[in-house]
C-alpha cells in the first residue's frame, strides 16, 4: 500500500497579490504562518516528494477537463477541536466547485482521503489563526469579520507543496497542475 507523510500536501495557493490582508491576519494569530502559505487543504497528508513526478501527469489529465473558478473569502469561520482548542477560518465561496475539484483529484490518490473522511466531510478552508477558549474564540470571530474586506481570485492551479524535516521545515511549491488544460508547470528540479 502506498505510503502517505504529512511533509506534502496538495493545495490550492490564492495568487500572491491578495496575501497582505491574509498574512496581517496570520502573523497574528496563527502559529503556522512561518510553516505554511496562505492555502486550500486539497490533499493532507499526501504522497512522500519522489513521486510527484508521477501523480502530477495523472493529475494533469483530471484537471484538464476542470474550468478555472472565481472564489471569494467573505466571512469567518471556525473549526472546534477538542476541548476549548478552535481555528478560525476564511470560507472560500462558492464552496461546491473546490468540493468537485477535491473529489476529483482524491480519485487518483483514493488513500488520501483524510481531508474526506472527517466526520463533517471535506470543508474547504483557509486558516487564519489559532485560539483557546470558546469566549476568546468567539471574540477574534467578531473582530476579525467586522475588519475583514472580502477578497475574490480566479481559481487556476493546484500545487504539490513539500517540507523537509527541521529545520528546513517550510513548505514550498514542488509543481503545480493548471486546471483546463494538459500544461504542468515544474517549479523546483528537487525531487
Amino acid at each position: 500500500m502506498p505510503r502517505k507523510t504529512h511533509t506534502t500536501a496538495v493545495v490550492l495557493i490564492p495568487p500572491p497579490e491578495i496575501w497582505t490582508p491574509i498574512q496581517a491576519i496570520r502573523r497574528v494569530h496563527d502559529r503556522h504562518v512561518s510553516r505554511w502559505m496562505p492555502h486550500i487543504t486539497l490533499l493532507y497528508p499526501f504522497r512522500p516528494h519522489a513521486e510527484f513526478d508521477r501523480l502530477v501527469e495523472q493529475f494533469s489529465t483530471v484537471c484538464e477537463g476542470v474550468e478555472r473558478f472565481r472564489l471569494a473569502l467573505t466571512e469567518v469561520h471556525y473549526f472546534r477541536h477538542r476541548r476549548d482548542s478552535y481555528t478560525c477560518w476564511l470560507a472560500p465561496e462558492p464552496k461546491e466547485a473546490l468540493v468537485r475539484l477535491q473529489a476529483l483529484i482524491e480519485q487518483v490518490v483514493p488513500d488520501c482521503d483524510d481531508v474526506s473522511r472527517r466526520r463533517e466531510g471535506f470543508t474547504p478552508h483557509l486558516s487564519v489563526g489559532q485560539v483557546g477558549g470558546e469566549r476568546e474564540m468567539l471574540e477574534l470571530k467578531a473582530a476579525l469579520q467586522a475588519d475583514w474586506q472580502p477578497l475574490a481570485f480566479t481559481a487556476c492551479e493546484i500545487s504539490l507543496i513539500w517540507r523537509g524535516e527541521p529545520p528546513d521545515d517550510v513548505f514550498r511549491v514542488g509543481k503545480t497542475v493548471r486546471l483546463g488544460t494538459r500544461i504542468v508547470s515544474p517549479i523546483d528540479g528537487g525531487t
